[in-house]
């Protein structure tokens, strides 16, 4: 087996080594992994910002598929060729969060997912539709859940209710699919005019270029007549959730997911007050949410999008080409 270590911080820094896969323990499970996809939690992993004191080496990356290759005694979940996924939070089984629920993050906390093989708990695992590749199916742990608790965990989304995405990564074009398939009205904002083309293909019903003008809360209250969006699917963090508490109806909610652009900037919370605006922290979610939004995913035949593919041994280019921020969608390392 090989894995793709962080052994010092940094893209260039990445380590690709040998391994040899241990004995399984009592109710491990091991999965040859044909698929891993990106996140930006990934590369702020590798880089040393997401947790500067995290014990190394690591390997990173929290999103994978592959299928079944040896079952651990009493492990009676799986069988030897089942196409499954890890789940991005191991101890989150069902219910709300708890500390303990979010420790075992794949990637950060424990190993992750970018190897050849991995061994998990049985419970670490879900099975994977069957009508998804497993380049598709390798999206969905993080940024799919994601915004499958943004949009109906927190925001209960309904027909005819507007959503606001911002950009076209991975937990956005998610966002902006499942929107759809609820039969809401998506409204999108991104830097370029070429995504946003891209994104009106997939059902996008409006696009703002935020790069010739920056006032895109304006937009989207006049795009709603002036009553504002439902719901903020929000991923710049402080940089712009301002304006998205702008941009959202009363009593509406944004879901706070990404920080995406960071910065010192000091956000004005009254309209959360005078707006009885809902704010919602979206950390991933559980082992049942996932199975939930997989039998959405089975029901209606959705395909995750998947934007760039990389061989297993060209990964630090995956992680260069997140550091650019030009993808749409989501980006894969495939292994055979």
């Amino acid at each position: 087996m090989q894995q793709w270590k962080i052994s010092s911080f940094g893209i260039d820094s990445l380590e690709l080594v040998d391994g040899t896969a241990g004995a399984l323990a009592a109710g491990q499970v091991a999965v040859r992994v044909r698929a891993i996809s990106l996140n930006f939690r990934d590369l702020m992993v590798v880089k040393g910002a997401y947790n500067p004191k995290m014990s190394l080496p690591r390997v990173p990356c929290s999103d994978g598929a592959g299928e079944v290759i040896a079952v651990g005694e009493g492990a009676t979940q799986w069988k030897i060729g089942d196409r499954v996924a890890g789940i991005f939070m191991q101890n989150w089984q069902d219910g709300p969060p708890t500390p303990a629920k979010t420790k075992g993050a794949l990637g950060g906390d424990i190993d992750g997912m970018l190897a050849t093989e991995v061994v998990l708990p049985e419970g670490g695992l879900v099975r994977i539709p069957d009508h998804l590749t497993y380049e598709e199916a390798a999206t969905l742990p993080c940024a799919g859940v994601t915004a499958w608790n943004a949009l109906f965990t927190w925001a209960k989304t309904k027909p005819g209710e507007t959503v606001l995405i911002q950009g076209t990564g991975g937990v956005s074009v998610f966002a902006l699919q499942f929107a759809k398939m609820a039969g809401a009205r998506v409204l999108g904002t991104s830097s370029s005019d070429e995504k946003l083309e891209r994104a009106k293909a997939l059902g996008l019903d409006a696009g703002f270029n935020y790069k010739t003008n920056p006032e895109w809360d304006k937009w989207a209250v006049e795009q709603t007549g002036g009553k504002g969006v439902d719901l903020v699917v929000e991923v710049g963090g402080s940089g712009t959730l301002g304006r998205s508490l702008k941009a959202v109806a009363m009593g509406g909610t944004v879901a706070q997911i990404g920080v995406l652009t960071g910065g010192p900037d000091v956000v004005d919370v009254r309209p959360i007050l005078t707006k009885h605006i809902q704010v919602h922290g979206v950390y991933v979610g559980s082992k049942s949410n996932f199975l939930e939004m997989n039998a959405a995913l089975a029901r209606n035949t959705v395909h995750p999008v998947v934007g760039e593919s990389f061989a297993f041994k060209d990964a630090k280019e995956a992680f260069r080409t997140m550091e650019r921020a030009s993808h749409f969608g989501k980006i894969v390392i495939t292994n055979g």
